[in-house]
């Protein structure tokens, strides 16, 4: 009777083996889902392979298909591309060329298979898991196989991971590579935007993504684009008239450049390819602007992972080993993802059909149900795009004034969010105000009205347009009152850190002596440390985690160089521990101390001599991340003069201060279209709010809800009152009292090679896509 399989993570995978393989385009990130499987692979005690080459080297077998060990996998992780190669392969397509693979991976006992690649890739490997038993036969009436091999190999489990730029998998938020790819296009766009200006020329880009409008859509949204060509949904009819007019609007308001983007497959209503020569033929002839194109080509599939999209990978690999050994007979081929920051795993066959009918949407016209189909994250980017594009004021004024400020320390994406606050606010007949220098600004009557072009070009701009301090409002309560009273506030938008947090919650409990401060309010969460409670993400925390991991790679090159040196690197995020545990997933860090884990000596022994052992290996380097203020005594000075002393004659060590670096630098793309949607939705809740409590021209507003943190929440974007957040929150030490990301913290010390447990109650259940988007209307 066969063994039922461990439950114990370290003993899970002992006498199993498990292929991994790249397949199809390649994107930035497969190497850090590689070096999961294999890292996360070899812990469950399971043998693991490389197939390199892809599905060829499958089929070909021989010394495309060898073993992985740990140090196999080291250094790859800041790695573009794949580094075992990927092959477009037409033998593994016929049936002859899939039973030599299954021939190879019989005769090595390898059961397990994980392929990272996109949809036609991963189609390719739950039709070999279906054929396998044939193949089997097939190769057992050959005599290729003896029966106890066949026996041994007689069933085969796949899981999938979709490493693709163009983000056009159905059923899974982020593809491996979108992120990345992202990075590429707003760096050229912004550098584009510069010149554009200087000579006032309108300039159309085109951008990858096959079929699959998401790249051109988020480029759009993350540069304020005046137009976006995609084909989930082609223009309306006389949409040349359109573009012309909006672009003359542009100009007209001031603006010195216009940039228009193109997705690679972008087509017009009876399916005639629009390209960038078409359009810069209309606009050059049309309305005489000096225009230039750009196909910003294979460099958007180039360059070096963003921290995004290397986290996402070492998380899905971590999951794809455990879906692999959980897996049974009757479990269907899966593909694992994330959905907002949570794993989950789907059914391979259901997220491929639902890519297959957006296809056959768009073939068929139904372009509303295209959009629907690419899932609730395209088809918010898209709504937020329209409303965003759509620069006609209403005449009709709501007499609404909606104040906004920053608070806190700077950080970049602030401005985003500043910039769709004031455009949506006024798209509903608000008149909104801008409050320089946060609660002081308050208080001191810094405030005057910004309009549409005030805010123009501000979201791919660092730090805060507005000026921002750390002051809190109890010390100026009296002066701020008169002032809301005095510009005649309606609501107040505060974006800024744990200051915003704290500041919103002082006065909501100062509206009991004045009146003033009964209006709604919202806290929309802005800060590097990622410490404000009722929100997973903050706005300028992935900005300031791209910034470090890319410092801990040129750090990690000179260690490599050096051989036998110890880096120890100290990170902002007061004492919160997400940007050091989070850049140590990110740049492959051997530990990383933060305030909310605690340590002591001992525990900096154990690490001292783990990498004692690291250095015997070939792996001759070691980087170490320290937070702030992980502890009073054990200072980064302290951990660097104990780490010299123990590692004498072993290694030696460097340390760096990152300081405020940190903060600053031009927003990642995911903190502009974050920013972008937290300050609509605010918005928007404020306009709803301020139905509920305007009676005969004045607002009146004291019941909990009307005070919120707008936060990100596993899936979706919540309100949460903050009175109820108080009790979340330690105020001491700045920081919620539940905090997600800890539970990543194993995964970090798995991927360094420390014996520890990982919890694997949380197993994701297999979540069905093709019910759960019938129930959308």
């Amino acid at each position: 009777m066969a063994q039922p399989p461990s439950t114990d993570p370290n003993k899970m995978g002992v006498g199993r083996s498990i292929a991994v393989l790249t397949s199809g385009g390649d994107a930035q990130g497969m190497n850090a889902a590689v070096r999961a499987t294999v890292r996360v692979g070899i812990y469950t005690g399971a043998k693991v392979y490389f197939v390199h080459e892809g599905y060829q080297g499958l089929v070909d077998g021989g010394d495309n298909i060898r073993l992985a060990t740990w140090e196999s996998v080291s250094m790859m992780l800041q790695l573009g591309g794949t580094v075992i190669g990927s092959a477009r392969c037409q033998d593994f397509r016929t049936k002859e060329g899939r039973t030599k693979a299954a021939c190879n991976l019989v005769k090595l006992g390898i059961t397990n298979l994980c392929v990272i690649g996109g949809d036609g890739s991963l189609t390719g490997a739950d039709q070999f898991r279906t054929e396998w038993s044939e193949l089997l036969a097939i190769l057992l009436k050959a005599g290729k196989v003896t029966s106890a091999e066949a026996k041994a190999s007689s069933h085969l489990n796949i899981v999938g991971m979709v490493g693709s730029i163009d983000n056009d998998f159905c059923g899974t938020d982020m593809t491996i590579g979108t992120d990345s790819a992202l990075h590429r296009i707003m760096e050229i766009v912004d550098a584009i935007t510069t010149t554009a200006q200087s000579h006032q020329r309108t300039f159309i880009l085109e951008v990858m993504g096959r079929h699959c409008g998401y790249l051109a859509c988020v480029t759009a949204l993350a540069c304020g684009a005046d137009w976006v060509f995609i084909p989930e949904m082609p223009p309306e009819d006389g949409w040349e008239e359109h573009l012309c007019r909006r672009l003359t609007d542009q100009r007209g308001r001031g603006s010195r450049l216009n940039i228009i983007i193109v997705a690679e497959g972008a087509m017009d209503r009876s399916g005639k390819a629009i390209t960038c020569d078409n359009v810069k033929k209309l606009v050059s002839t049309k309305l005489g602007f000096d225009t230039r194109t750009t196909i910003l080509g294979h460099v958007q599939r180039g360059g070096t992972p963003s921290a995004f999209d290397r986290i996402l990978a070492s998380r899905m690999g971590v999951e794809a080993v455990m879906a692999l050994l959980q897996a049974t007979p009757e479990t269907p081929a899966c593909v694992v993802s994330l959905s907002g920051n949570m794993a989950v795993r789907l059914p391979l066959m259901e997220c491929v059909q639902v890519t297959k009918d957006v296809t056959i949407a768009m073939a068929e016209g139904r372009f509303d149900d295209a959009v629907m189909l690419r899932g609730k994250s395209f088809e918010n980017n898209w709504n937020t795009y329209k409303m965003l594009a759509h620069v006609h004021i209403p005449e009709k004024k709501s007499n609404i004034n909606i104040a906004i400020l920053n608070v806190g320390a700077p950080c970049a994406g602030m401005n985003a969010a500043v910039r769709s606050t004031v455009r949506v606010g006024l798209l509903q007949g608000h008149r909104m105000l801008a409050v320089h220098d946060s609660f002081d600004g308050l208080a001191h009557g810094l405030i005057e009205p910004i309009d549409w072009s005030g805010v123009a070009g501000w979201t791919g701009k660092g730090g805060s347009n507005l000026g921002t301090k750390r002051a809190l409002p109890q010390d100026f309560m009296d002066e701020i009152s008169l002032n809301i009273a005095k510009f005649n506030i309606h609501a107040l938008v505060i974006i800024g850190g744990f200051e915003a947090f704290a500041g919103g919650l002082q006065m909501v409990q100062a509206r009991e002596k004045f009146e003033e401060l009964c209006i709604p309010i919202v806290v929309v969460p802005a800060t590097v440390s990622n410490n404000v409670p009722g929100s997973d993400f903050s706005i300028g925390a992935d900005t300031a985690l791209n910034t470090i991991t890319m410092t801990c790679d040129r750090i990690k090159q000179s260690a490599a160089g050096t051989k036998r040196r110890v880096f120890i690197v100290e990170t902002m995020g007061g004492h919160c521990g997400y940007l050091a545990t989070m850049a140590g997933l990110a740049s492959g860090a051997d530990f990383a101390y933060i305030y909310e884990e605690k340590f002591n000596i001992h525990d900096l022994e154990l690490n001292v001599e783990h990498l004692v052992e690291k250095m015997k290996t070939t792996v001759k380097r070691g980087l170490i991340l320290r937070n702030e203020k992980s502890n009073a005594n054990y200072t980064t000075d302290f951990i660097f003069n104990l780490y010299s002393e123990e590692g004498k004659g072993v290694f030696d060590c460097r340390k760096n201060v990152l300081g405020h670096m940190q903060q600053g630098g031009t927003p990642s793309p995911f903190d502009r279209n974050f920013a972008t949607k937290m300050g609509i939705k605010a918005v928007l809740w404020l306009t709803d709010k301020l139905k509920d409590c305007y009676r005969h021209g004045r607002v009146f507003a004291n019941s909990p809800d009307s005070a919120c943190v707008l936060g990100m929440k596993k899936r979706s974007l919540v309100f949460q009152p903050l009175s109820e957040l108080k009790d979340l929150t330690d105020f001491e030490h700045r920081i919620p009292k539940i905090q997600w990301w800890l539970k990543l913290r194993p995964i970090l010390k798995i991927l360094a090679k420390y014996q520890t447990d990982l919890d694997t109650t949380e197993k994701a259940e297999i979540e069905h896509v093709i019910k759960k988007r019938a129930g959308v209307p």
